[in-house]
């Protein structure tokens, strides 16, 4: 059985010979360039210059060596965007790297042990919203077809050499990509006090997200295996907006999303990424068509991974909360690594619709010995 059998197997909730494992097929599923040259270190594997699928959060595109000897079944394809693409930085004279980015975002990173670029500045930020101004902006073109330019080749020269396929979306959710052009604060309270005005934004991010679709997966719909989607709805004890406020501002405008999807890639599950405690509204994500949730924030609230499998295992592949990523992977031992792993394992892996990653991307700070424990519990427990 090669990885895409393993892992269309497992998508459509049978048993595959293992559990599929994905290492860096997306820019939510990933590693950290300092962790992944320490991990390649630590396989005998040569030194190599890091090619990124993420240079804002410092993601390193695994190489085919690595994904050969760690049995990693899934290879992600990365349209270019404002993490991957013209990332120019520039010295802003003191204690930080700026990057301006397509969408008028300046994002810095410090000098002195910076890991990642934080967003500094939103660009609507401090004015006040009206429909001009969402209007007016001078917003990123994702029907250019540069960006989708040789990931048909790619995707097709990995389903020949036995890999699934993954594309992400090029920018964030429709609600994360909101604060991320006027601000975090100033939109929740728009949500709140002027929801037509926000909604004007949410349609904005959703004109920009089918844009993309419309022109890449007529290109690549039938040479990947998954589409993938994200936005961020969960804390790590409830959710960032109210279920009701989900259910009226965002859930109409993601489905719009997800019907493009499945009109032009129909043979492709869907995917949805959102971090923290997302139980309430699992329901609500089957009604609009996700197929794969990730990552499985097994630590939050609300997610037990035996409560989930149980309550949607049979309406839903699970894809990540292999490991948890804020306490175990990086400060626990080698062994509390593998027991979590295991019990993981446990809870997700029967009959299926599971695919093993960690709680969203592995950091820098992680031990590498902690890595290697997670990968050798996984090929060790993880087998039907």
């Amino acid at each position: 059985m090669n990885s895409r059998e393993r892992l269309i197997k497992t998508m459509n909730f049978q048993k595959p010979d293992r559990v599929p494992f994905d290492m860096g097929s997306t820019q939510v599923t990933g590693i950290n360039e300092i962790a992944y040259r320490n991990l390649r270190k630590a396989y005998g594997l040569p030194d190599h210059e890091i090619v990124y699928t993420d240079k804002v959060q410092g993601l390193a595109s695994p190489e085919d060596d690595f994904i050969e000897l760690l049995g990693i079944d899934v290879r992600g394809l990365f349209p270019l965007n404002a993490h991957n693409w013209n990332v120019n930085v520039t010295d802003d004279g003191g204690k930080y790297w700026n990057y301006l980015d397509e969408w008028g975002i300046t994002y810095r990173k410090p000098k002195e042990n910076g890991l990642y670029f934080s967003i500094y500045q939103e660009p609507l930020k401090n004015e006040k919203l009206t429909p001009d101004s969402i209007k007016n902006h001078p917003w990123p073109d994702f029907k250019d077809p540069i960006r989708i330019e040789g990931l048909k080749e790619l995707a097709d020269d990995y389903h020949a050499k036995g890999f699934g396929v993954v594309i992400k979306d090029p920018f964030a959710g429709v609600f994360e990509m909101a604060q991320r052009i006027c601000g975090m604060d100033y939109l929740l309270m728009l949500m709140a006090s002027e929801p037509e005005l926000a909604g004007l934004l949410f349609d904005k991010m959703v004109e920009l997200k089918i844009d993309f679709f419309s022109t890449a997966l007529p290109v690549l719909g039938d040479s990947v295996d998954v589409v993938g989607l994200m936005d961020d709805y969960g804390t790590q004890e409830s959710q960032l907006i109210s279920p009701r406020m989900f259910r009226n501002q965002i859930k109409p405008r993601q489905k719009q999303v997800f019907d493009c999807v499945k009109e032009h890639a129909p043979n492709a599950k869907r995917f949805f990424h959102s971090c923290g405690n997302v139980r309430p509204l699992i329901p609500d994500f089957l009604e609009i068509g996700v197929e794969i949730l990730n990552p499985i924030h097994v630590k939050a609230k609300g997610m037990d991974p035996y409560e989930l499998k149980k309550d949607f295992g049979n309406q839903i592949i699970f894809w990540g909360g292999g490991v948890d990523t804020q306490g175990i992977l990086p400060m626990g031992t080698p062994a509390e690594v593998r027991e979590d792993v295991k019990r993981n394992l446990d809870a997700l892996m029967p009959d299926g619709g599971y695919v093993f990653n960690t709680i969203h991307d592995i950091q820098a700070d992680v031990p590498v010995e902690n890595i290697v424990a997670m990968i050798e519990t996984l090929h060790e427990y993880g087998v039907y």
